[in-house]
């Protein structure tokens, strides 16, 4: 296969597309709107599964290298009631199959392993149009175009190559996710940092929560989850930090202080972090040239699957290109049709986890009674 790969978006998943096709021989070009690199934090924790994760790392030649960006006893698993009770507690002993890395970092491991120039960064897309026979025009905010044969939206939730395909737009799930971070916490909250322990820590109730990782050193990364309208936040002012924190704060009167104060003793301004979906049984009919791959083809809440997806998608399309090189659709055909079943499994999985275990009536019993049945979750 000669025809060069035109990938939008330099995330997990397309970045794993780009180095299966490089390790198979195929030319690809990833635009990224991020002006580089380092624009932006990546983010926090994520499990790598040996289900695909891991399998899509060893196809893309990096599975040797990937030990080195483990970060020991991340895997522990706590479950704590609002007064601070421990439910569920589950060490890492190394055989949990999820272990835990820096998003950031993974992302560079990627980045490290493609050829000079493959990525080209500041390069944001305003529209992309068709142009038939299979040909794509992707025009940039800078007006600049590029013409591809073969096109692969790797853009996230807000996609502007999903409209080739399909018309489906995310809505709100009804969760939001307030994220902030606490530093030095062995040392300035030890009570905290003992609560939350040496991995992630879930303090449920119906309907919110209270999360947090530990992440490299003694930082604690918190995600507190709310089950309200897009509305309510809304009313909200998050450019004051101050207030913002004593609203959400309310919302969890009377429960303890050491799970409180990684709302309350935060060392980040906090961030509202919306929930959107596409549909479950999100897919399309196969149009020429053109295909999405992880949350452009299938977002959902976060449920701890949705990088290892797109790393996956990345590199089963990687895979089928390098099979099929003479004939793309039968290609992009394989491709879809193994991603669709398995994405949808997963995105009714991640739901009934979110709505009936996490928050659900029973919380945080219902997790406990999960953990007990199943020994993890992602």
């Amino acid at each position: 296969m000669t025809t060069p790969v035109t990938i939008i978006g330099a995330g997990l998943g397309g970045l794993t597309l780009a180095r299966v096709l490089h390790v198979n021989g195929i030319p690809a070009t990833v635009y990224e709107a991020e002006p580089s690199p380092t624009a932006r934090a990546q983010g926090g924790m994520l499990d790598i599964h040996d289900y695909n994760g891991q399998p899509a790392l060893e196809a893309a030649g990096l599975l040797d290298a990937f030990p080195g960006l483990i970060l020991e006893g991340r895997q522990q698993q706590r479950i704590l009631d609002r007064d601070g009770t421990v439910l569920f507690d589950q060490a890492d002993d190394g055989t949990g199959g999820r272990p835990e890395v820096q998003r950031g970092e993974l992302r560079q491991l990627l980045l490290d392993s493609l050829p000079a120039g493959t990525v080209h960064w500041g390069r944001k897309v305003g529209g992309v149009r068709s142009l038939g026979d299979g040909r794509h025009e992707v025009t940039f905010a800078d007006d600049n175009t590029v013409v591809t044969n073969l096109l692969v939206g790797a853009d996230g939730a807000w996609s502007k190559v999903r409209p080739l395909l399909s018309g489906a737009v995310p809505e709100y799930t009804g969760m939001s996710i307030v994220e902030t971070y606490l530093y030095e916490a062995d040392i300035r909250h030890p009570a905290t940092a003992k609560a939350v322990g040496g991995g992630a820590m879930c303090a449920l109730a119906p309907g919110k929560g209270i999360q947090a990782h530990r992440e490299s050193g003694d930082t604690l990364h918190t995600y507190v989850a709310l089950t309200k309208p897009l509305d309510w936040f809304a009313a909200i002012d998050f450019t004051d930090p101050a207030t913002t924190i004593a609203r959400i704060t309310r919302e969890f009167e009377g429960w303890a202080r050491e799970l409180t104060a990684l709302i309350t003793d935060g060392d980040t301004a906090p961030v509202l972090r919306p929930h959107y979906a596409l549909p479950i049984e999100h897919r399309w009919n196969r149009v020429p040239g053109v295909t999405l791959i992880g949350d452009a083809a299938h977002l959902a809440a976060p449920n701890g699957e949705g990088a290892n997806l797109a790393m996956l998608d990345g590199a089963e399309l990687g895979k089928a290109l390098a099979a099929h090189p003479d004939d793309v659709e039968t290609a992009l055909a394989e491709y879809e049709q193994a991603m669709f079943p398995r994405s949808a499994e997963a995105a009714a999985d991640g739901t009934e986890l979110l709505q009936k275990i996490m928050y659900g009536a029973d919380a945080p019993h219902s997790m406990v009674d999960m953990f007990i049945g199943h020994g993890q979750i992602g």
